[in-house]
């Protein structure tokens, strides 16, 4: 066993060293594994990014009531009397003002892309100061809050970085209304940084909505007291909406980006089969090139399963460098990058591309699938060649 491992640890040593004689065809090799698993973390680091931008938008002990059977609240409706019951249920938290509710209107509005200067929807939020209180991380990093009753708003961070026209101090017209930014507000990059907000009052006038809303959130006594909530909403007729926890709710809404994943492990799949046909040339070709050493090693005792160890550790190591080169490209170009799409709602969100040391495992995986195979069949070839054979080629 030890002469076994010795033998195959020379030869594994004398193939990586005769890379240099076959510079361009091993870098072509590195260069297709690099492209792949590039281009498969390029999609699912912006599906990821998208999913961790609405999940960590949620609230384990927030209520989310829409309409039953809306897909987002743009689809569904709340009256001012229903908003009346709502505060009525058990299980919904209260203070010194009352229950601690807050009604919502979710309007489209346009603007502008930084990146295409083609327009774009994004969402404009009608709420007050409790609404505001309910989002976790919330901080004005400039500027001031929008004072009731005033045409008013603050403008999410990832707005400002991706569209036009909503710097602090700037007007901006919706159809016949002309609003005034003045602050601009963090939530710590999820969802709603994607968001203007104003006063939904102001909001309910200005789009003739009258009283209704079309979502509400309220603040739980725990999260367990969601099951007597949804009870009470089945009980009383007059509400035909239903609750779940806001953090359910976002992280339904993160899956509507999860067909990039697929896309992205579709495409890859594609690109490493031409890959894996040039790995396949590459490593057929170190095998004709390296036939007399080969034969020499087989000559003088080392057994045939050295040499099919030596061929596929090469093709492995081609493959780890091509994926590791693939992987630090990825991080380069993408990690962080900020970029809005459409969302649930059909608004732009703002996020991220994000890289994690999991999507980096996925990467480098793809990369090593591409190694063994492109291995494996010519290591089988430089193992079962007759040494007389072997000598032959190498003449």
């Amino acid at each position: 066993m030890s002469t076994l491992l010795s033998q195959s640890a020379a030869v594994i040593k004398m193939n990586i060293q005769s890379l240099p004689r076959r510079l361009w065809m091993s870098l072509a090799m590195v260069f297709a594994s690099a492209v792949v698993v590039a281009i498969l973390l390029a999609f699912l680091a912006m599906s990821k990014g998208f999913e961790a931008t609405m999940e960590s938008a949620g609230s384990d002990n927030v209520a989310f009531f829409i309409r039953t059977g809306s897909a987002a609240e743009l689809n569904s409706s709340a009256g001012r009397d229903q908003v009346n019951l709502i505060e009525n249920s058990p299980g919904i938290k209260r203070d010194e003002q009352g229950p601690m509710v807050s009604p919502e209107l979710y309007v489209i509005v346009d603007g502008i892309k930084k990146s295409t200067q083609q327009e774009a929807n994004l969402p404009l939020r009608g709420l007050d100061q409790r609404g505001v209180n309910m989002r976790k991380g919330f901080t004005l990093v400039a500027g001031r809050m929008f004072n009731p009753g005033t045409d008013e708003l603050i403008v999410g961070a990832g707005v400002v970085s991706q569209f036009d026209g909503f710097e602090l101090g700037q007007e901006i017209r919706f159809g016949k209304n002309t609003w005034k930014v003045v602050g601009v507000f963090s939530t710590g990059g999820n969802v709603f940084e994607s968001e203007l907000w104003a006063d939904a009052k102001v909001i309910q006038n200005l789009y003739n909505r009258g009283s209704s809303y079309q979502s509400v959130r309220a603040v739980m006594e725990s999260p367990d007291s969601l099951g007597a909530i949804n009870e009470y909403l089945k009980s009383e007729p007059r509400l035909t909406h239903e609750a779940q926890a806001e953090s359910s709710y976002f992280a339904e809404q993160g899956k509507s980006l999860s067909y990039m994943a697929i896309f992205g492990w579709v495409i890859s799949s594609i690109m490493a089969l031409g890959a894996l046909a040039g790995a396949l040339n590459t490593m057929y070709t170190s095998v004709s090139d390296r036939a007399m050493e080969i034969a020499t090693l087989r000559a003088i005792g080392f057994s045939s399963f050295s040499a099919f160890i030596g061929t596929m550790a090469e093709a492995m190591t081609l493959a780890v460098v091509g994926s590791l080169v693939g992987s630090l490209a990825a991080f380069i170009f993408f990690d962080g990058l900020s970029t809005s799409t459409l969302g649930g709602s059909f608004t732009q969100v703002v996020f991220s591309f994000s890289l994690t040391p999991e999507l980096f495992t996925k990467g480098i995986s793809m990369a090593l699938v591409i190694g063994f195979i492109s291995g494996f069949f010519p290591a089988w070839r430089a193992a079962r060649v007759p040494v007389i054979v072997a000598f032959q080629s190498g003449r």
